[in-house]
């Protein structure tokens, strides 16, 4: 099977971030152009109040494989990926952040990991080989407890659960449904539904880069309890639901 017959979806949802997205959205189309990676590019606007529309416009003019559509519901995060995954057409889907954090170089090696045969592929910025840059020093520490934390209940051999830059396989997407979770919490119900229910996974490390422009919309005040409530469920099914939700027939690999 060549490259072109897996579709690449990649959804991006956006608030305000006239400044960011158009040079995102270049640097992903032009790196998949160059190596000849079928795909789209979903940008999902989450109850956008300033210019981003408009930027997106011009850049439909050169970019035929740009779509735009509208988060509809509640504005969060989650909600926009959501609706993103609703309505994406390929065969795999990336969700990237639109503010140029996550590096198009390692989309490109999520895409070839899944092709080879994996059926998620999660990036970890603190295996061997990956890195952070600009990394703000509290949200480091937040980071680092909380998926030792998750790490420590599911017994994860896996240190980046919480972040957003994660592939999937359309069958995989289908299989964790219904979503819950409205905000950034989402980032952390995909991956462990998609350990606790069986699919195939593999861990790459990945490269991040703090964003130059803009203001990060993630308000680690509002969502503690949003991620105790979601990683809470998932241990429950985990542990109650007596494998009602697990993929037939398959069990969880860890590539790392």
């Amino acid at each position: 099977m060549s490259e072109t017959d897996n579709m690449l979806s990649v959804v991006i949802p956006v608030h305000n971030e006239e400044n960011s997205i158009a040079s995102c959205i270049e640097n992903i189309h032009l790196r998949l152009e160059c190596d000849n990676i079928s795909h789209e590019i979903l940008v999902v606007m989450d109850h956008c109040t300033d210019g981003t529309a408009n930027v997106l416009s011009a850049l439909q003019v050169g970019i035929p494989y740009l779509r735009v559509e509208r988060n509809d519901g509640s504005q969060g995060y989650g909600m926009a990926v959501r609706a993103g995954l609703e309505v994406y057409k390929g065969d795999m889907v990336a969700i990237m952040m639109g503010d140029s954090s996550d590096d198009v170089g390692d989309l490109v090696t999520y895409y070839r990991t899944i092709v080879n045969g994996a059926e998620c592929v999660f990036g970890s910025r603190f295996m061997k080989g990956g890195r952070t840059v600009g990394y703000p020093l509290h949200k480091l520490f937040l980071n680092r407890v909380v998926n030792w934390w998750i790490r420590f209940l599911f017994r994860l051999d896996f240190a980046d659960v919480t972040n957003a830059f994660k592939i999937y396989r359309r069958h995989v997407i289908d299989g964790l449904k219904p979503f819950l979770s409205c905000h950034f919490n989402l980032t952390v119900e995909l991956p462990l539904k998609a350990v606790i229910r069986g699919y195939k996974y593999e861990v790459v490390p990945i490269n991040w880069y703090n964003r130059k422009k803009g203001v990060s919309k993630l308000k680690i005040h509002e969502m503690g309890s949003r991620y105790l409530f979601i990683v809470l469920y998932c241990w429950l099914e985990k542990h109650l639901s007596r494998g009602d939700y697990k993929k037939r027939g398959g069990l969880a690999e860890n590539g790392n």
